[in-house]
């Protein structure tokens, strides 16, 4: 853990995993570890020295801030293809295609509408599940008679 106030982008969690012991016994233990690594193992070295300098994010954090910032703008590319809404030149292409994804994202919305209003569905059928089995046990209990503990 860094001894220092993490101001890394995710410096809530490092200030709540505060170390629980003084970090100037292990500074120069992780001096000399940097040295060996970019003698013997230098993109190890260099690997480890980011991760120190992004405030020791946590892997799962780590892994959704490659995704968003690297991979899914490579995935975006199109290679020699125009990027983004850029307009072909061709006006009545570009009117066509702006109604498709118009129509699409409509389409998508309506999906997860469908979606939501069927996961309300199932939970409704639980819950009333679930209260005819209670209901059924306090009755089945009302029936039995008191019990004596």
């Amino acid at each position: 853990m860094s001894c220092a106030k993490s101001s890394g982008w995710n410096a809530g969690e490092a200030a709540a995993q505060a170390p629980s012991r003084s970090c100037s016994s292990r500074r120069p233990l992780e001096i000399i570890g940097v040295v060996f690594l970019f003698l013997y193992f230098w993109p190890l070295a260099v690997t480890y020295l980011v991760w120190k300098f992004m405030g020791y994010p946590v892997p799962h954090e780590l892994r959704r801030a490659v995704e968003e910032n690297v991979l899914n703008p490579m995935r975006n590319m199109r290679w020699g293809a125009p990027t983004g809404f850029a307009g072909t030149g061709n006006l009545a292409f570009d009117e066509y295609r702006r109604s498709e994804l118009e129509r699409l994202e409509r389409e998508r919305r309506k999906l997860d509408d469908e979606a939501r209003e069927f996961r309300d569905f199932v939970e409704e059928l639980k819950r009333a599940k679930d209260r005819e089995e209670f209901d059924a046990y306090m009755a089945r209990r009302r029936n039995s008679g008191p019990t004596v503990a």
